[in-house]
């Protein structure tokens, strides 16, 4: 940044290509002409005007950097003129030199009030009218300085936000991407394929999402899903792979993945780290109770927990197992529905089967297209679109 007096000239005047610009306003033109005289050979560039309406026009067209005003003139006189020129946000630092013959201390205080910034007595005195107008300009281009020195450290500081931002965002997308392959390596142990994290976690965002959930709640939900089932890393693939359906003992070394998951997730000060160990801990519970691994009933359960366990569910059914086919999209929707109220939230499913069609999409492109379709559901919500 430059220092803001280097701007200027040792006489007071700005140090720039252009003239400073000095309006001269009287209905007298004999008068106009003479303080035109006086300024021209001091380099100004004078606009003259003679009347009122004359100067608000040409002021507003092309602000000037000074006005000399007249007090007594017809129509709009110099006080009402005044006013105006400081209403307007563009003149509002053009200083107003009130010239008047006037010797009243009310006629002065006035003009003050309506934001005259000095005064000059008729006749105008050649010396006297120099100086001020010098001095005033000189106030006039260090106001100026400062306006574009503002708007300087605004754009700096709005440039160095943005960058700021985009690194941010660059280091999100890395400790996301870095979640995800985590949670694709957990779930490679029982999986074919990753699509169930992608399904699973956009339709969770999808529901969501149609429940009316603040975006930055929709997308930490899309963001934090995917964890879920991080505690299979430590349940053995025995168990994990087994053909065949569990016994006792080895559904409850199965259940305690949601321990697990929780432990690998606590402590954190990010927040869709947070909300995933919440998930990853919940989203095996069931509203009547008989969930694990707490136990937790209804609303006890948090929402993250409640959406993850239709959409897991959901996809789950949706998908081969080593132990199970996969079911069609009616067998789906039926063992949904029957959970309602028992093992699912009702208002989860509600919106769950109001939105099918597009749930079916998701699921459906989510066997193609894993890292895509989190990124198409992860634009959708940060431009703020509704789902249709």
């Amino acid at each position: 940044m430059t220092d803001p007096a280097s701007d200027y000239k040792n006489d007071g005047r700005p140090d720039q290509a252009k003239k400073p610009k000095v309006m001269v306003v009287d209905d007298e033109l004999l008068n106009v002409k003479l303080i035109t005289a006086m300024l021209k050979p001091q380099g100004y560039e004078v606009i003259q005007a003679t009347s009122g309406e004359e100067c608000l026009s040409k002021a507003l067209g092309d602000p000037p950097d000074l006005i000399l005003l007249d007090i007594i003139m017809p129509g709009m006189n110099g006080f009402e003129v005044c006013a105006k020129l400081k209403e307007e946000d563009s003149l509002t630092l053009v200083p107003v030199v009130m010239v008047t013959a006037l010797q009243d201390v009310n006629d002065r205080v006035k003009a003050l009030d309506e934001g005259a910034d000095d005064f000059l007595t008729k006749p105008v005195d050649r010396m006297e009218l120099r100086a001020r107008v010098r001095s005033l300009l000189k106030v006039k281009a260090y106001n100026d300085h400062m306006v574009n020195y503002r708007q300087e450290l605004e754009r700096e500081v709005a440039h160095r936000t943005m960058e700021l931002a985009k690194a941010n965002q660059k280091l999100l997308g890395a400790s996301l991407e870095t979640i995800f392959r985590l949670s694709r390596a957990a779930e490679f142990k029982d999986e074919d394929t990753g699509a169930h994290i992608v399904s699973m976690s956009n339709i969770s965002a999808r529901i969501a999402l149609k429940m009316g959930l603040p975006s930055q709640t929709v997308e930490a939900i899309l963001y934090a899903s995917p964890m879920h089932d991080i505690g299979k890393i430590g349940i053995p693939d025995r168990i994990l792979l087994k053909n065949g359906p569990l016994n006792e003992e080895e559904w409850g070394v199965m259940r305690l993945h949601t321990v697990y998951g929780g432990k690998i997730l606590e402590g954190s000060d990010i927040g869709f780290l947070r909300l995933g160990e919440v998930i990853a801990v919940t989203h095996h519970e069931k509203v009547d109770g008989t969930g694990y691994p707490k136990g937790l009933k209804g609303k006890a359960i948090p929402l993250a927990g409640r959406i993850v366990a239709v959409a897991d569910v959901f996809d789950a059914l949706m998908s081969r197992r080593p132990y199970k086919p996969a079911f069609t999209i009616d067998q789906a929707v039926r063992i949904i529905t029957e959970g309602r109220g028992g093992h699912f939230d009702c208002d989860v499913v509600d919106t769950f089967l109001g939105d099918l069609e597009e749930i079916k999409k998701i699921w459906d492109s989510s066997q193609d297209k894993h890292q895509t379709q989190m990124d198409d559901t992860l634009q959708r919500i940060r431009c703020g679109k509704k789902p249709s």
